[in-house]
Protein backbone atom coordinates (compact mmCIF):
# COMPACT_ATOMS: atom_id res chain seq x y z
CA UNK A 1 0.00 0.00 0.00
CA UNK A 2 1.34 3.35 -1.02
CA UNK A 3 1.28 6.87 0.97
CA UNK A 4 0.18 9.25 -1.38
CA UNK A 5 0.85 11.83 1.16
CA UNK A 6 4.39 11.06 0.70
CA UNK A 7 4.39 11.41 -3.49
CA UNK A 8 6.54 14.23 -4.38
CA UNK A 9 4.87 17.03 -7.34
CA UNK A 10 5.71 16.39 -10.61
CA UNK A 11 9.55 17.44 -11.22
CA UNK A 12 9.29 20.41 -14.66
CA UNK A 13 10.80 19.50 -17.34
CA UNK A 14 11.81 21.91 -18.52
CA UNK A 15 13.78 22.92 -15.19
CA UNK A 16 17.93 22.79 -16.49
CA UNK A 17 18.57 19.72 -13.97
CA UNK A 18 17.24 18.13 -17.01
CA UNK A 19 21.19 18.32 -18.24
CA UNK A 20 21.61 16.44 -20.85
CA UNK A 21 25.65 15.97 -19.97
CA UNK A 22 24.75 14.55 -17.26
CA UNK A 23 22.54 11.62 -18.93
CA UNK A 24 24.71 8.77 -18.84
CA UNK A 25 24.67 9.15 -15.04
CA UNK A 26 20.84 9.45 -14.65
CA UNK A 27 20.23 6.57 -16.77
CA UNK A 28 22.92 3.81 -15.25
CA UNK A 29 21.63 4.71 -11.73
CA UNK A 30 17.93 3.89 -12.92
CA UNK A 31 18.69 0.54 -14.45
CA UNK A 32 19.89 -0.16 -11.17
CA UNK A 33 17.17 1.38 -8.88
CA UNK A 34 14.58 -0.42 -11.74
CA UNK A 35 11.81 -2.02 -9.32
CA UNK A 36 12.76 -0.01 -6.45
CA UNK A 37 11.60 3.75 -7.16
CA UNK A 38 9.25 5.27 -9.22
CA UNK A 39 9.51 7.24 -11.94
CA UNK A 40 10.88 7.71 -15.92
CA UNK A 41 13.66 10.06 -14.99
CA UNK A 42 16.13 10.51 -11.59
CA UNK A 43 14.45 13.52 -11.01
CA UNK A 44 11.17 11.77 -10.67
CA UNK A 45 12.89 8.93 -8.38
CA UNK A 46 14.26 11.55 -5.94
CA UNK A 47 12.21 12.56 -2.78
CA UNK A 48 11.90 16.29 -2.19
CA UNK A 49 13.67 16.88 0.83
CA UNK A 50 16.65 13.98 -0.05
CA UNK A 51 20.33 14.61 1.24
CA UNK A 52 23.14 13.90 -0.77
CA UNK A 53 26.50 13.50 0.74
CA UNK A 54 29.82 13.28 -1.24
CA UNK A 55 32.38 11.40 0.65
CA UNK A 56 35.58 12.87 -1.61
CA UNK A 57 37.38 16.12 -1.64
CA UNK A 58 37.41 17.80 -4.45
CA UNK A 59 38.19 22.02 -3.98
CA UNK A 60 35.22 24.13 -4.79
CA UNK A 61 32.60 21.23 -4.29
CA UNK A 62 30.08 20.77 -1.55
CA UNK A 63 30.03 17.63 0.66
CA UNK A 64 26.06 17.88 0.95
CA UNK A 65 23.26 18.77 -0.71
CA UNK A 66 20.20 19.03 1.01
CA UNK A 67 16.31 19.10 -1.00
CA UNK A 68 15.98 17.97 -4.59
CA UNK A 69 15.55 21.43 -5.82
CA UNK A 70 19.14 22.20 -4.40
CA UNK A 71 20.74 19.08 -6.29
CA UNK A 72 18.73 19.65 -9.38
CA UNK A 73 20.35 23.35 -9.65
CA UNK A 74 23.90 21.85 -8.73
CA UNK A 75 23.19 19.59 -12.16
CA UNK A 76 21.83 22.52 -14.11
CA UNK A 77 25.68 23.75 -14.32
CA UNK A 78 27.27 20.12 -15.18
CA UNK A 79 29.83 20.96 -17.12
CA UNK A 80 30.76 17.19 -18.12
CA UNK A 81 29.51 16.14 -21.10
CA UNK A 82 29.17 12.31 -20.00
CA UNK A 83 29.59 9.84 -23.40
CA UNK A 84 28.61 6.66 -21.69
CA UNK A 85 28.06 5.03 -18.27
CA UNK A 86 28.96 0.94 -17.49
CA UNK A 87 30.18 -1.69 -15.06
CA UNK A 88 26.76 -1.32 -13.03
CA UNK A 89 26.67 -3.61 -9.76
CA UNK A 90 23.53 -3.85 -7.88
CA UNK A 91 23.71 -4.94 -4.12
CA UNK A 92 20.79 -5.13 -2.11
CA UNK A 93 21.77 -4.04 1.17
CA UNK A 94 21.07 -6.09 5.04
CA UNK A 95 18.28 -3.27 5.18
CA UNK A 96 15.67 -3.79 2.68
CA UNK A 97 15.44 0.39 1.74
CA UNK A 98 19.17 0.68 1.15
CA UNK A 99 20.69 -0.13 -2.62
CA UNK A 100 24.37 -0.34 -3.40
CA UNK A 101 25.46 0.84 -6.85
CA UNK A 102 28.61 0.76 -8.32
CA UNK A 103 29.37 2.07 -11.97
CA UNK A 104 31.77 4.20 -13.87
CA UNK A 105 31.26 7.27 -15.91
CA UNK A 106 33.15 8.76 -18.98
CA UNK A 107 33.53 11.51 -20.72
CA UNK A 108 35.85 12.45 -23.65
CA UNK A 109 38.92 13.37 -21.08
CA UNK A 110 37.34 11.78 -18.11
CA UNK A 111 36.73 8.56 -16.18
CA UNK A 112 35.38 7.40 -13.07
CA UNK A 113 34.32 4.80 -10.77
CA UNK A 114 31.26 5.57 -7.98
CA UNK A 115 29.63 3.88 -5.52
CA UNK A 116 26.46 5.16 -4.04
CA UNK A 117 24.57 4.18 -1.08
CA UNK A 118 20.96 5.06 -1.61
CA UNK A 119 18.25 4.49 0.95
CA UNK A 120 14.64 4.66 -0.02
CA UNK A 121 11.66 5.36 1.51
CA UNK A 122 8.19 5.10 -0.41
CA UNK A 123 9.98 3.95 -3.62
CA UNK A 124 11.95 7.36 -3.31
CA UNK A 125 15.60 7.89 -2.96
CA UNK A 126 15.76 10.12 0.71
CA UNK A 127 19.63 9.74 1.09
CA UNK A 128 22.34 9.42 -1.08
CA UNK A 129 26.25 8.29 0.09
CA UNK A 130 28.30 9.24 -2.63
CA UNK A 131 32.28 7.35 -3.01
CA UNK A 132 34.71 8.01 -5.87
CA UNK A 133 37.75 8.61 -7.10
CA UNK A 134 38.67 12.13 -6.14
CA UNK A 135 42.27 12.38 -8.47
CA UNK A 136 40.42 11.55 -11.10
CA UNK A 137 37.64 14.07 -10.43
CA UNK A 138 41.18 16.63 -10.17
CA UNK A 139 41.91 15.77 -13.75
CA UNK A 140 44.71 13.16 -12.13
Amino acid sequence: MTDNSSKSKVVDRNHTGFNKNAEPFFSIVMEGLKGNVDGEHFWDAVAENAVFEFMYHVPGFTTKIVGRDAYMEWFGGYPIPLQSADGLIVTQAADPEEVVLEYAVHAKEYDNRFCSIVKLKDRKIVHWRDYADSLAMMGG
